[in-house]
């Protein structure tokens, strides 16, 4: 994970009588892949790359688990339009140091041309993880986003990961950005999401108990042989090991900026939601395991294109439906932060642009190449 600049957990105003603080700070991470710019197969360039960056911009760099791989880190704010401004010159730079070192930066969940796996980063850690996964490595890279969020305390931010796993199907299915994968269409709008499930401490986040039951089950997690260490718990909202967050890592790596500050914005009003909740003492709704992971599943076939499950009752719903309640649940928090214009213009231009993967089919239908697919990441990738 890059090292992010400040603390994520800093406010910007008091805290207020009842504990809690006024505004969230909220940082972002994304991978990306390293392509040929002819044939758009992975590249293990990420050392070429790395020696092209800017040197002031390396802290906010780092190499990833693939050689294929890397990735950026936007220091945590309060304002989207600064999280936004590092973003766009973080992709701008390393698409250009991609470029001096001849290949081409992809947002995209996973490579959709077929080609040779890209060998491991050499770390010892990652060592360790190949000694004993094997062959879980995931094709050609697997490239997420990851949302960071303030929160007060452990004991605070296990309770909103209680709050906030209901919601996380349909934020997935926001950000699915992998129909392609072995030079096909593999029928998932987030084929990167049915490959990580291969790990085995992939999973949605169970319902926590306390801080003290999250600990326990990450020694006892780790004490099966399943994870190596704390930075293997791969549920898809967690507690950072390192900063005083809660981090959501549910989505593909988004195709455009304008994307990523959408979810960003999301996570933010859920995370804001979910302290609000706690404050008014409303508990968390326990849905059931099963259910969330099937409507993971769902999420990750059918994107925002399709249907998604709705967590009340079970039933199948337009996935649109269900993200716009979802919406007007955190409108409030949205609307404090100072987000709801934006949220609103950028929810616009999603509905009528589609998911990342429908853009990506999109091309695929209009000219039957993938290369045009490839070249139309790499151009939203940039900005």
């Amino acid at each position: 994970m890059v090292a992010m600049s400040g603390s994520v957990a800093e406010r910007e105003r008091d805290a207020a009588p009842d504990g809690r603080t006024d505004l969230l700070t909220v940082g972002v991470e994304e991978e990306f892949l390293l392509a040929d710019p002819h044939t758009g197969t992975a590249v293990p360039a990420v050392e070429l790359v790395m020696e092209q960056v800017p040197a002031e911009l390396r802290g906010q760099v780092e190499r990833e688990f693939q050689t294929s791989q890397i990735e950026i880190g936007s220091p945590p704010g309060l304002d989207l339009s600064s999280i936004r401004h590092s973003l766009s010159m973080l992709r701008a730079e390393l698409a250009d140091a991609a470029e001096r070192a001849g290949v081409r930066l992809l947002a995209i969940g996973t490579g959709p041309v077929d080609g040779p796996v890209p060998a491991v980063v050499d770390k010892p850690r990652f060592d360790r993880m190949i000694e004993r996964f094997r062959l879980l490595v995931p094709g050609p890279g697997n490239n997420g986003m990851h949302v960071h969020v303030g929160v007060p305390d452990p004991d605070t931010g296990v309770q909103v990961l209680n709050h906030v796993r209901p919601w996380l199907p349909i934020l997935q299915a926001a950000t699915v950005n992998s129909p392609f994968a072995r030079s096909a269409d593999t029928g998932y709008a987030s084929w990167r999401s049915i490959e990580w499930e291969r790990w085995p401490s992939v999973a949605p986040t169970p319902y926590l108990e306390s801080h003290e039951h999250y600990q326990r089950l990450i020694r006892q997690l780790i004490a099966s042989g399943v994870m190596l260490d704390e930075g293997m718990l791969y549920w898809y909202a967690r507690l950072s090991a390192k900063y005083p967050t809660v981090e959501i890592r549910i989505g593909d790596v988004c195709p455009s900026v304008d994307d990523a500050i959408l979810v960003a914005a999301l996570v933010r009003g859920l995370v804001a939601t979910a302290l609000t909740d706690i404050a008014a003492g409303r508990p968390a709704v326990n849905t059931d395991h099963h259910l969330l992971v099937a409507a993971h599943w769902r999420a990750a076939h059918d994107g925002l294109e399709g249907e998604g499950v709705d967590l009340h009752d079970g039933e199948l719903r337009p996935a649109w439906e269900l993200l716009d309640r979802m919406v007007d649940r955190i409108r409030p928090e949205l609307a404090r932060h100072g987000d709801l214009d934006r949220v609103t213009e950028l929810l616009g231009g999603l509905r009528r642009h589609g998911t990342g993967a429908a853009r990506q089919r999109e091309v695929f239908a209009r000219t039957g190449d993938l290369a045009d697919v490839v070249a139309d990441v790499a151009r939203q990738t940039r900005g």
